[in-house]
């Protein structure tokens, strides 16, 4: 699992800044939705883009390592790709085209 250290980058900013830093702020400086801020900053994490993970270096002055940490956990799951329907109309066409 892929663990995004946000909070502790947070704490550790707001400590040397000797003022609490608001997700707001960081919102407002590296142009991510708070909501994406929120949701990343909790403890499961959620997909997000390398641009947002460059945004926050940058912001935070740390490599992304400072950031991002692997813990090791059971696989995932294969991913499957979901099969498409097939629409009726379209088989028809499809199969009399064939003919």
């Amino acid at each position: 699992m892929i663990r995004l250290k946000l909070k502790e980058l947070l704490a550790s900013a707001s400590f040397r800044k000797g003022e609490r830093i608001r997700l707001e702020e960081v919102a407002t400086a590296t142009g991510i939705h708070r909501a994406t801020l929120s949701a990343l900053s909790s403890p499961r994490g959620c997909n997000t883009s390398t641009d947002n993970l460059d945004r926050l270096c940058h912001y935070f002055g740390c490599q992304i390592q400072d950031l991002v940490e692997y813990v090791p956990s059971d696989p995932p799951a294969p991913r499957t790709r979901a099969k498409k329907p097939v629409d009726q109309a379209d088989a028809d066409s499809t199969a009399a085209r064939s003919r």
